[in-house]
């Protein structure tokens, strides 16, 4: 039997001011029974709690505490996107409220409707992972949600004027490069050699549409019976308008597979080492196909998926070295930066996104 995505106890750094929300609930929400807050463990960026109220369960979003970074932890994006998506993709949790009164808690945040699901994430035990029966059902149900949101008409939804598709990719990599630049701790050789790659290699035409820019199995929540299939994304914070092959870029780099070296699969990004997933390049196969998308040009969006996930890694690393939190599962992240550094070296030296090492 799988488990469903549990929450637990409130972290005591990350406590929330409980008179002062209830307060605003019952105002807002015409909830008058009294409030208990739980926190969700997972998850290195956004804070999620959950909320009970009588027999009203919520989902509460917030940005970190000594976060920065407004793109990537801006809660009124977020909520936005949720609002545009509840009419036209059906799986995404709906939206509540949002509350820019940074007195409530201390900062803004939103909150959303509670959906049941179970979530595979890499710091698991292997014993809470999918079975071998489930994973061809677990990977089409992966690959045809990721397919899914590509196809949706920006139009249609809402969201043309969300992003700045012209010129996408060439910010990103200027943006993530600043990003790391402004968090860094260490001195990589592999980090360095990967952002003078970037630099050159920027491909001149991209597509547009909506990407969720994160995706990866323990932003997805599953429905479990006889097969799988996702009925909740989740996490949309860095959500845009912008070239599907990033966002499949960034897939990639979370994609550690079984034939990635021991010290790779350690860093516990995802449960994609489990023996039977396919290979990235499998998986890249299997996009094409279900997007009937071109996927030239893949390891230049693999290469950036992995610098892109080292930033975000050295950005939380660099929370924690300034006191910012405590969460004890930050200490070592500087590791990972190195090993993200040293596998993205790897593919451009051999020209390729499978087997490097």
């Amino acid at each position: 039997m799988y488990k469903l995505d549990q929450a637990g106890n409130v972290r005591k750094d990350e406590l929330i001011n409980l008179g002062s929300l209830e307060e605003y609930l019952r105002k807002n929400l015409n909830n008058n029974s009294n409030l208990e807050l739980l926190q969700y463990p997972s998850g290195f960026s956004n804070l999620t709690y959950l909320i009970k109220m009588g027999d009203q369960e919520m989902v509460l979003r917030r940005p970190p505490h000594g976060a920065n970074i407004k793109s990537g932890h801006d809660m009124q994006r977020e909520f936005k996107i949720l609002s545009a998506l509840k009419d036209h993709f059906s799986k995404t949790p709906l939206p509540i409220i949002f509350c820019d009164d940074k007195t409530i808690i201390g900062n803004e945040f939103y909150i959303m409707e509670k959906v049941n699901g179970t979530i595979f994430r890499g710091s698991q035990p292997k014993s809470d992972w999918p079975k071998t029966n489930l994973i061809p059902s677990l990977v089409s149900s992966f690959v045809n949600t990721f397919s899914e949101i590509h196809s949706l008409k920006i139009q249609k939804i809402g969201l043309q004027d969300f992003g700045r598709p012209e010129g996408y990719v060439i910010r990103q990599v200027k943006g993530w490069i600043k990003r790391y630049n402004n968090a860094k701790t260490h001195d990589f050789s592999g980090i360095d050699k990967t952002i003078s790659w970037l630099s050159k290699n920027i491909p001149d035409n991209s597509e547009a549409c909506l990407i969720h820019n994160d995706f990866k199995f323990d932003n997805l929540m599953f429905e479990i019976g006889n097969k799988v299939k996702v009925n909740a994304v989740l996490d949309w914070e860095m959500a845009t308008i912008g070239d599907p092959l990033m966002d499949l870029g960034t897939s990639l780099g979370y994609w550690i597979h079984e034939t990635d070296p021991e010290m790779i699969q350690k860093l516990n990004l995802n449960i994609t080492y489990l023996k039977g997933i396919p290979s990235r390049g499998e998986l890249v196969h299997l996009y094409g196909e279900n997007s009937g998308r071109s996927v030239q040009n893949v390891l230049f969006y693999f290469i950036f998926g992995l610098f892109k996930i080292a930033g975000i890694i050295q950005q939380i690393y660099y929370r924690y070295q300034k006191g910012y939190t405590k969460d004890p599962r930050f200490k070592e992240l500087d590791k990972g930066v190195e090993l993200l550094g040293i596998m993205a070296f790897q593919a451009i030296q051999k020209r390729k996104i499978d087997h490097l090492f």
